[in-house]
């Protein structure tokens, strides 16, 4: 039995839940965002909750069950107070800055990088070191502080690159005469 899909999720005032088969809207003060539940997953509201129940006993509705349940209550907690991801950009000479609605990072190449967030998505660069990826939907935030990662991820030997903020980077001894 899933221990994260027993929980039912409260929806506080000011969000409104529409159901509609397998497709759940949530909607709140920061913005709307849609989910279509797995048909394995029977979602419910009333009074004021939203369940997530599966409909057969078999491994795959199971698993979809907590995942059905863990996206829902994203989705209403990023309604009502949204979420923020930080980067840090570590190393000399490398810095991040808005350009118009696209963020400018020269990270030592010969060639500065331009990233175009997608819809919905807030970034901000409060020091040319910082960035912060702001927005309602939590995965697609993790995506973008993905892609900008991949630009220059964190290298072993000196930490240089771009890392999320408290990401741990394990370090390699240099070579030895």
């Amino acid at each position: 039995m899933s221990r994260v899909g027993k929980k039912p999720i409260p929806t506080p005032a000011g969000v409104t839940v529409a159901v509609k088969g397998q497709d759940v809207a949530v909607k709140g003060p920061k913005g709307e965002l849609t989910f279509r539940a797995p048909d394995d997953i029977e979602v419910v509201h009333a009074g004021g909750e939203i369940s997530v129940k599966p409909r057969h006993e078999t491994p795959r509705s199971r698993a979809m069950w907590g995942m059905a349940r863990a996206i829902l209550a994203n989705n209403v907690k990023g309604v009502t107070q949204g979420f923020e991801q930080n980067m840090e950009l570590v190393g000399v000479g490398y810095r991040a800055a808005m350009e118009g609605t696209r963020l400018k990072l020269q990270l030592g190449f010969s060639h500065d990088v331009f990233y175009e967030p997608p819809k919905g998505i807030k970034i901000e660069t409060p020091k040319p070191t910082e960035i912060k990826i702001s927005g309602v939907d939590k995965q697609v935030i993790g995506q973008v502080a993905s892609e900008i990662r991949g630009y220059r991820p964190p290298e072993p030997y000196k930490g240089k690159g771009v890392k999320r903020a408290g990401e741990y980077v394990r370090r390699k001894e240099g070579k030895k005469k």
